[in-house]
């Protein structure tokens, strides 16, 4: 069956060899060749499919990768119906995502083969239905993520990257859905094929604001982003780079390992990382990490030093270093890594919070021993002290929250401890003012 409308560009399948000339194959040919199908063909199709199974086993390498090729595409004749062809995706839409990752490994194989035989039958086929494909199966794994389905969203867009291998961050997020859905064996594998392909997502993303619904549109070239500038159809340009995602998959990969009681696999996994890329804060972080996850305090130490002395006046590094140490419930290590950003970076928003929720940990203590006391002299001495103590802890981090809701006025976390801190200071018009505001 020729598809020869817009979603899917002719799907050419050229018999081969001497297993073309038995009658089931030349069935496949016949129904694949037509521009529509009927029901009946649907039928004679998977009657040839299972009458050439049974010869298929004496058949060359050849035979049998073309054989698997035409079988794994079986799903797809139903798209030929005529209440199907502008429609596709009522077909595609049932797909279990193995049947995508079979018609991919399928395609792999018929592409390797080609290759080898240097015989190009049916590679430029398989390239364009790839091509017309991609952008549905992309959007089933977008909604299959929005509807919390981690696991066949990850495995949707793993059988995408083997029909396209040259998009990798297909794998990358594929790796990060398996992780969503604790799907850790094959977290794991795309991790693993991620680090042998050294990847590292480093990336441009260019930006323009749509004049049609006044929203940002993202683009993967400049080119691609100009030219609307040019056409006047978008305005406002801007660029982000995206960082590396080493630190990450390498971390993903220790911790994995570190649940299967594999340390010294997690620790050579990140060596290795760093071996190739010695400069790479993010895996260093990483290895601290690892480290502190080991309660081994001494390499920890030794290694957050060697970040330090590498890049002192990084505020995210300093901020991310803070962030570590607060897990590891080390508040003074956090606090002057924190403030440390802050001085490289008065409006780094992040730092600011923590620093104030470093010091509201002891909000809690307090309030426990203020409800716990009687009516005693001593307890209303007592009393005093605490309210003030109380008092001046807030006021310590009034500051920093007041800053922090400027440089993010829209951010629930910082306004709850806002309204809190103005409570708790009687500052009863900044309370209402904060409070109509939201």
């Amino acid at each position: 069956m020729k598809i020869k409308y817009a979603v899917v560009a002719s799907l050419m399948l050229t018999s081969v060899g001497v297993f073309a000339q038995k009658n089931e194959l030349k069935t496949l040919k016949k129904i694949y060749d037509r521009d529509e199908v009927s029901t009946k063909d649907v039928a004679d199709y998977q009657s040839a499919l299972s009458a050439g199974q049974a010869l298929i086993a004496n058949a060359d390498e050849g035979e049998k990768v073309y054989f698997a090729y035409y079988k794994s595409l079986a799903p797809m004749i139903p798209v030929g119906l005529p209440e199907n062809r502008t429609n596709p995706m009522k077909v595609i839409s049932t797909w279990k995502p193995n049947t995508i990752l079979e018609i991919a490994n399928a395609s792999a194989d018929v592409l390797a083969y080609e290759k080898k035989s240097g015989k190009k039958i049916l590679t430029d086929d398989i390239k364009e239905m790839t091509m017309a494909f991609k952008p549905m199966l992309l959007n089933a794994a977008s909604m299959a993520g929005n509807q919390g389905k981690n696991k066949e969203a990850g495995d949707i867009l793993y059988a995408i990257y083997k029909l396209d291998s040259n998009d990798v961050d297909n794998l990358y997020y594929a790796a990060s859905y398996a992780v969503n859905a604790k799907d850790y064996d094959n977290a794991l594998k795309y991790y693993t094929e991620l680090q042998n392909l050294d990847y590292s997502g480093e990336n441009v993303v260019y930006y323009a604001t749509n004049l049609a619904t006044d929203k940002e549109d993202a683009f993967a070239t400049k080119a691609e982003r100009d030219k609307l500038l040019v056409l006047k159809t978008h305005k406002l340009p801007r660029e982000e780079k995206e960082p590396s995602k080493r630190g990450e998959i390498y971390k993903n990969t220790a911790i994995i390992l570190l649940q299967q009681n594999k340390i010294e696999e997690a620790k050579a996994a990140i060596d290795k990382a760093l071996l190739a890329n010695p400069d790479d804060t993010s895996l260093m972080l990483t290895k601290a990490d690892l480290y502190l996850q080991l309660k081994d305090t001494e390499n920890y130490t030794r290694v957050i030093s060697d970040i330090l002395l590498k890049n002192p006046n990084d505020a995210d590094l300093n901020f991310n270093l803070g962030v570590i140490a607060m897990q590891a419930e080390k508040m003074d290590d956090a606090r002057k890594n924190f403030n440390r950003a802050l001085e490289i970076d008065p409006n780094y928003t992040n730092a600011h919070i923590n620093l104030a929720a470093i010091v509201l940990r002891g909000d809690k203590k307090i309030v426990d021993e203020i409800n716990s006391l009687g009516t005693s002299a001593a307890d209303n001495k007592r009393y005093a002290a605490l309210k003030k103590q109380r008092a001046d802890m807030f006021k310590s981090v009034l500051p920093h929250l007041e800053k922090a809701h400027q440089l993010d006025p829209k951010n629930d976390l910082v306004i709850d401890n806002l309204l809190s801190t103005y409570g708790v200071l009687e500052m009863t018009d900044k309370y209402k003012a904060l409070k109509a505001s939201r």
